[in-house]
């Protein structure tokens, strides 16, 4: 069995600007990953069969992006027992909103956690993983509140600045 914990995929090669927040997000923590371009329309019988494999292959946790018709999650969400979020992507002249619709719109008993459309999404829906991972990990605990802590400290910094600034 490999060690890899989270698989990012995305629905074209076009949403990796996006989905390249998660993975750095993953690489910051430490996480072990993957990264597939598997598209629901295009080449649904590869995405059946990875989300039928994923846990057997030590996936914990899935990632899919994808705009427009953005059903890649739910596809995969169809196939697996493993968590499934999905990221709307911003890449029709609807903004990422039929993406947003498409992603979050699932039926009772597919679910699928849906995050914000685009790079702060991608950034959030791996912050997520990392959480749900650490349900059983206490060194991701540690890190994960190390990491809440420089989000603190960061605002501080900056209303620090801010109030100078108004003085």
């Amino acid at each position: 069995m490999n060690t890899i914990k989270v698989s990012i995929l995305m629905g074209s090669d076009s949403d990796l600007e996006v989905m390249q927040e998660a993975v750095q997000v993953l690489k910051d923590f430490g996480i072990e990953h993957d990264v597939k371009v598997l598209s629901a329309h295009r080449s649904p019988a590869l995405v059946s069969q990875f989300a039928s494999q994923a846990c057997a292959e030590g996936v914990k946790v899935i990632i899919a992006g994808a705009g427009g018709a953005a059903h890649l999650a739910g596809v995969l969400a169809a196939h697996t027992t493993l968590p499934v979020i999905g990221v709307p992507i911003a890449s029709t002249a609807l903004n990422g909103m039929d993406a947003l619709l498409a992603t979050v719109q699932m039926p009772a008993g597919v679910p699928v956690a849906t995050v914000a459309v685009g790079k702060a999404g991608a950034r959030n829906a791996a912050i997520l993983a990392v959480q749900m991972l650490a349900l059983n990990d206490t060194q991701l605990v540690k890190k994960l509140q190390d990491f809440k802590n420089r989000l603190e400290a960061d605002i501080k910094t900056k209303n620090e600045k801010l109030q100078q600034k108004l003085k």
